[in-house]
C-alpha cells in the first residue's frame, strides 16, 4: 500500500498494483466500489486529466488525515455534487508553528484509508514531504499577503500558520485542480484564508469553495483529530467550549458590553482547567473584532484554548 511507484487500486476485489496508472485505470469499472491511492503528483494529475476528457467534475477535500465523521460528511457533500472525489492526507509540516505539535499530529493511515474506502472516496492522494516539496522546505519562499488575517486570533497566536496553510492549499490544489474545494467551519479562520488564497493565485475563477457545517461529538466539542489527543475525561470536559459559544450567543442583545461576556467565557474556560488564548467577538465576514453589537451586524464567535496540551478551536455564528 505503501510503494513508492504508481498506486493501489483499493476494492471489491482486492488490492491492485500497477507502476503505470494512467494506462492500466482508464477503465476503472473492472474494480467496482474501487478507490485509487496516488503517492505521485504527475500520476495523480494525468489520471485526472483523462477523466476531465470525459466532462467529469472534480470535488477535493483536503486532509492531514486522523479522520472522523466530519471529514466524512466533507466527501459526502462532495459525492453529491461531483463525478469524482479526491481526498489528500498530508500532514504539513510548513504550518506547525510549534515542532512538539508537530510530532505529536496523531498519524492514523491505515485506519483512513480504510475510513475513506468505507465512504465511496474515488482517489486518494497520499504524498510524502518530498513530494510536496522537492527542493526541501527552506528552499520554499514564497509569501502570500494575507492582510489582517495574519495578525489576528490565529495569526496572532500561531505566527507563520497561515504562510503554511496557503504554501501546501496552493501546491494541491495546483496538482488537483478541482472544480469545487470542501472546508470545514470549525477552521472558520483559515476558510477566510483560503478564500483570500484563491483570490490571490487566481484560482477563484475556476474553483468554487463549499464550506460545509461543524459536526460535533453528543456533548457539543466540535469534531478535531486533535480530539484523538484527549483522555475521556478531557473529551466530556473539552463541552465547556460549545456551551461558552450558546452563552456568547444567548446573552447577545444590541448595546450589551461584548467584552463582559468574553470576560465571563474566559472565567468559564478557566474553571474547568483550561488556558484561554482568545474568545472573540468579530464581524462574521471580515474578523474585525467587535465590542458594541447594532443589533445587524453579523457576528461570529471563536475560541482558542489549550486543555492541558491539546489546544482546541471552535466558532458559532450567533446573530443567527
Amino acid at each position: 500500500l505503501l510503494s513508492e511507484q504508481g498506486c493501489f487500486i483499493k476494492g471489491s476485489k482486492g488490492n491492485h498494483f500497477t507502476p503505470n496508472c494512467p494506462v492500466f485505470i482508464n477503465d476503472t469499472s473492472k474494480f467496482p466500489q474501487s478507490m485509487i491511492l496516488f503517492k505521485k503528483a504527475d500520476e495523480l494529475i494525468k489520471w485526472l486529466d483523462i477523466q476531465r476528457q470525459n466532462e467529469k467534475t472534480v470535488g477535493f477535500v483536503p486532509t492531514m488525515g486522523a479522520l472522523h465523521a466530519g471529514h466524512m460528511s466533507l466527501l459526502k457533500e462532495s459525492k453529491k455534487e461531483n463525478a469524482i472525489t479526491v481526498c489528500s492526507i498530508f500532514v504539513n509540516p510548513t504550518q506547525f508553528n510549534d515542532p512538539a505539535d508537530f510530532k505529536k499530529y496523531p498519524i492514523t493511515v491505515e485506519a483512513d484509508i480504510e475510513m475513506l474506502e468505507n465512504s465511496g472516496c474515488d482517489v486518494v492522494f497520499l504524498p510524502g514531504v518530498n513530494e510536496i516539496y522537492p527542493g526541501g522546505i527552506a528552499a520554499e519562499t514564497k509569501k502570500y499577503d494575507l492582510g489582517h488575517l495574519e495578525i489576528l486570533l490565529e495569526g496572532k497566536y500561531r505566527p507563520g500558520h497561515f504562510q503554511g496553510v496557503c504554501l501546501v492549499v496552493d501546491k494541491l490544489l495546483s496538482i488537483v485542480n478541482p472544480d469545487i474545494l470542501y472546508l470545514g467551519q470549525k477552521d472558520y479562520q483559515q476558510c477566510m484564508v483560503i478564500s483570500r488564497l484563491l483570490h490571490l493565485t487566481g484560482k477563484a475563477k475556476s474553483i468554487i469553495i463549499r464550506i460545509c457545517p461543524t459536526l460535533r461529538e453528543n456533548n457539543g466539542l466540535a469534531m478535531s483529530s486533535r480530539n484523538m489527543r484527549l483522555s475521556e475525561t478531557e473529551r466530556i470536559n473539552a463541552g465547556i467550549i460549545y456551551k461558552c459559544l450558546l452563552q456568547l450567543k444567548t446573552k447577545l442583545v444590541p448595546g450589551r458590553d461584548l467584552l463582559l461576556l468574553k470576560q465571563a467565557a474566559e472565567r468559564n474556560l478557566a474553571d474547568a482547567g483550561f488556558r484561554t488564548d482568545y474568545v472573540e467577538v468579530a464581524d462574521a465576514t471580515t474578523l474585525a473584532p467587535v465590542s458594541d453589537w447594532d443589533g445587524k451586524q453579523q457576528l461570529v464567535a471563536l475560541i482558542a484554548a489549550f486543555l492541558n496540551e491539546v489546544r482546541l478551536i471552535d466558532n458559532m455564528i450567533i446573530t443567527e
